[in-house]
């Protein structure tokens, strides 16, 4: 067996095996598994105490089938260490869409449902995304973009990952005048068990400890039960606002049931409407979602890729396969129940600790299975982000690295790369960032004198983007 998946999957040629890759899997799926609990918690209203008619247990069971089967691919197919599930940010923007649809005619006369047309809207824009593929037009746009873009991309993304990171460790923290803020409660539980596991993780890599995020994740998990358990104990907890208030007492649960059976996901299984769809008011939310998919693709994939080193001489090898498990994961998504389906940035976690093969991906998407079975124990640790904070802070520091690869001299390189740098983490939006900087791109080039250097397809991608912010983007907010 242990030949047939060094030959299967290269390992030897890229310098990996078996345990590393597996090991990585594992770490992936932690770092991302919080989008079993957060997806229908989204996509049901739960979250917004807004009920939108979907049900929580069957888009869970959506949300992992769809995760397991987009990612077997990848690792299967396209033998990258990439794994996929429901995108955040599309999941939010899918509800959003749900209110939309109440306007289309045959909602307003009780003939149809919103939430039905908006799965629609998902498999209409993932069926869009295979003609882009079938075209060959996704693998020229990113042939076309510069190597200083490739690198600005990598580094924005690990910025990006790095504060998600430090907003679910607690230590940086929402204020009104200047958005975020340092968290000045040192001394809270979920900032101990953060730098405590940040600490852990560091040393640990610092020391070329195999494993050492995955034993950073155990090491947090392990003192955020027994803070749990003791802090009650030894102090009023009610007494202590910054204690009481804290994720870890509000939060994370420890449910000594590991096993359970899963929901059935009838009430959302091929339920999209692709008639109601298409009606002229939902048209321009296909486009945003078609946006959206390319943009996160081509951002995840380039960021990983460089961060994995796949990438040489600016190509990216069987950079259509990748992109054909992403359309495949978004189109049958939306027909078992889950708003798109996209390629992880927390995949970077597991190429981090020397995932280099589809092994890691497959690896991923059999947990994503089992977690079906064992969500009572995925979501001990899914219900507290803080225990896998310091695994995203740490990746993020390694993919800053890029940032020496950015021809800074050259500012027709470095300005558009610095836009994605800042623009990836301040929108919170990957496809955002790229945006800035692909539509700034080809203007500095070209009235510098220098617009021959640019790929052609550049200049289509920034004029499409201008049209799409300023008729599509600005009608639908």
């Amino acid at each position: 067996m242990q030949a047939f998946l060094d030959r299967y999957f290269k390992l030897a040629e890229r310098g990996t095996n078996v345990r590393t890759e597996i090991v990585a899997g594992l770490i992936t799926f932690l770092t991302m598994s919080y989008i079993i609990f957060v997806q229908p918690a989204v996509l049901s209203g739960q979250m917004f105490n807004k009920p939108t008619g979907m049900d929580f247990g069957a888009v869970m069971v959506a949300t992992c089938l769809a995760a397991a089967l987009a990612t077997v691919i990848m690792g299967l197919y396209a033998n990258y260490p990439i794994a996929l599930a429901p995108g955040m940010g599309e999941n939010f923007f899918f509800v959003g869409v749900i209110a939309a649809a109440a306007a289309v005619p045959a909602v307003v006369a009780g003939h149809a449902v919103a939430w039905h047309v908006a799965l629609g809207v998902v498999f209409i824009s993932g069926i869009l995304f295979f003609i882009l593929y079938a075209l060959g037009i996704r693998e020229r746009m990113l042939d076309a973009i510069s190597p200083s873009l490739k690198n600005g991309i990598a580094v924005g993304i690990g910025l990006f990952i790095a504060f998600i990171g430090l907003q679910n460790s607690g230590l940086i923290v929402a204020a009104p005048g200047t958005l975020v803020r340092l968290n000045s409660h040192f001394a809270s539980p979920d900032l101990c068990v953060f730098f405590f596991g940040l600490m852990l993780t560091a040393i640990l890599h610092t020391r070329r400890v195999r494993g050492s995020i995955l034993w950073g994740i155990g090491g947090a998990t392990l003192l955020s039960i027994g803070l749990k358990l003791i802090l009650p104990h030894i102090i009023q907890v009610a007494a202590l606002p910054m204690v009481s208030e804290s994720k870890l007492m509000t939060r994370f649960v420890i449910d000594m049931q590991i096993v359970s059976m899963p929901p059935s996901i009838g009430p959302v299984f091929m339920k999209m409407d692709l008639v109601n769809a298409i009606v002229p008011v939902m048209i321009p939310f296909i486009i945003m979602f078609l946006f959206m998919d390319v943009f996160d693709t081509i951002g995840t994939m380039i960021g990983v890729a460089e961060q994995a080193g796949f990438v040489k001489d600016n190509k990216l090898p069987d950079a259509g396969r990748v992109m054909l498990a992403d359309q495949v994961g978004t189109v049958v998504g939306a027909a078992l129940g889950t708003s798109t389906t996209t390629s992880y940035i927390e995949s970077c976690a597991g190429v981090e600790h020397g995932g280099r093969t589809g092994l890691t991906a497959v690896t991923t998407a059999a947990l994503f299975l089992l977690a079906l079975f064992f969500s009572p124990l995925v979501g001990m640790i899914a219900s507290y982000p803080t225990i896998t904070a310091p695994a995203l802070v740490l990746v993020g520091a390694m993919m800053v690295g890029n940032v020496l690869k950015v021809k800074w001299t050259d500012y027709s390189e470095s300005v558009p790369a610095f836009l994605v740098m800042i623009g990836i983490p301040l929108t919170y939006s990957i496809s955002d960032g790229i945006a800035l900087g692909f539509l700034t791109y080809p203007v500095i080039k070209l009235f510098s004198g220098r617009g021959r250097e640019v790929n052609w397809l550049m200049y289509v991608i920034a004029v499409l983007l201008l049209l799409h912010f300023v008729f599509v983007r600005s009608s639908i907010g």
